[in-house]
């Protein structure tokens, strides 16, 4: 059913640590943090008051005036990094986007603004309630509105499957451009949940970190004092491409993406599966799909969230699929700088993926102590220079989703 190898050319991110990929990785090379106390609302009474906020985002900048009108954060996030994408692949559309898709995953969709409008109906009346709000409360917004930003007229695919969403729509776009359905995709992750009761719904089951005093270490993949995920908010997107054609073009071409694997644990809404057998049979999938073998692996992309049960049942995974040699197998986990901003995240991680291939780096996990698993991780709180070939990205959520991306350099 693979007719064609697929390629990325063009990353573009919104996120509380850089808006494009330049300011993005540089921050990440540098320790920045963007977790901070949340400024968006009042949450004095909350357990958790801190968050990845991205301060510095103009929709005005990525936006034209007639479209700013029909659209809110989310919407706007999504428009913003496939812009990035596009121009950062130099791919221009040129009238003929009837095989160009969007597929775009995101865990809370337009909630966000939903609550907000609610607010205002509650205290004021239909009466003030924006015509906007019926086409932004659903998922599919994000798609639509990037649809129509750049006339893809191709398979547009919304998905809602947690904080796996972002990779699972990467892989969804990958089957897509491999089978022939679609010349080219905009696929990622988008997330703007930084609202009153869709946070509070979090803290309210202990779910995030309560360092508020102390936010810049607030967020610990994989260290022993880890207390939870810092929720985050922002957008990755990716272009993906046959590769003959972005080689007739003399496109950037980061890496080829060469599998992606899905499971799910069937065990419980809001807790993994503890053996880690699901997220090791994602993994497998990917490989699998991929032709390559574990050993081959040069670097995992962790999910990495921070949670004392997720971290631990992940480390699980890793023993399942590569047996001895897991404690050799380098492990980036970035998740300390960026937070976690639920389906976004898995396409930030990609693109981290990428560049780290393209530069021979492997970003250090700037909370990173000591562990608290019987396994041993080969993950370091430091920078270090690493040749990369092949990395399996990872990315797991809530409802037991799991989902995992092979990532290979081009030849």
């Amino acid at each position: 059913m693979r007719k064609h190898r697929v390629v990325v050319t063009g990353i573009g991110v919104v996120t509380p640590i850089g808006i494009g990929k330049d300011l993005f990785w540089s921050a990440l090379r540098a320790r920045k943090v963007g977790v901070r106390p949340i400024t968006r609302f009042d949450a004095s009474a909350y357990n958790s008051r801190i968050a990845g906020e991205v301060v510095d985002f103009d929709p005005t900048d990525f936006v034209d005036a007639k479209r700013l009108r029909w659209t809110e954060r989310y919407a706007q996030f999504s428009i913003a990094a496939a812009r990035l994408a596009m121009d950062d692949a130099r791919y221009h559309v040129n009238g003929d986007g009837n095989d160009v898709g969007v597929y775009i995953g995101s865990a809370l969709g337009g909630l966000a603004y939903a609550e907000a409008q609610s607010e205002e109906f509650r205290t004021k009346g239909i009466e003030v309630v924006r015509p906007l709000l019926a086409i932004s409360v659903f998922g599919g917004s994000s798609v639509s509105n990037v649809a129509i930003a750049f006339g893809l007229c191709g398979p547009n695919v919304a998905n809602a499957n947690s904080c796996a969403s972002g990779t699972v729509a990467v892989g969804q776009a990958f089957r897509a451009v491999a089978s022939g359905e679609a010349r080219a995709a905009l696929a990622g992750g988008v997330e703007a949940p930084l609202a009153p009761l869709i946070f509070g719904a979090f803290t309210v089951i202990n779910a995030m970190s309560r360092r508020n005093d102390d936010p810049a270490a607030a967020s610990r993949p994989f260290d022993a004092q880890r207390d939870g995920f810092v929720m985050a908010e922002g957008a990755g997107m990716l272009v993906l491409e046959r590769y003959e054609d972005a080689a007739r073009r003399d496109a950037p071409i980061y890496a080829e993406v060469k599998g992606f694997g899905l499971s799910n644990d069937a065990y419980h809404m809001s807790a993994p599966r503890p053996d880690g057998s699901q997220v090791a049979r994602a993994m497998q999938l990917a490989l699998d799909d991929a032709g390559i073998a574990p050993g081959d692996v040069d670097c995992i992309n962790a999910h990495g969230s921070s949670t004392p049960l997720g971290d631990r049942t992940e480390l699980e995974a890793y023993g399942h699929v590569f047996g001895s040699r897991s404690p050799d197998v380098a492990v980036c986990a970035t998740k300390g700088q960026h937070g976690h901003a639920l389906g976004a995240t898995g396409a930030w991680e990609i693109a981290v993926s990428l560049l780290g291939m393209q530069d021979s780096i492997l970003p250090g996990a700037v909370n990173l102590r000591s562990t608290d698993s019987k396994r041993t991780i080969n993950c370091s709180a430091n920078e270090r220079s690493l040749e990369q070939r092949t990395v399996l990205s990872n990315s797991s959520g809530f409802g037991g989703i799991n989902a995992a991306l092979v990532l290979q350099r081009s030849t």
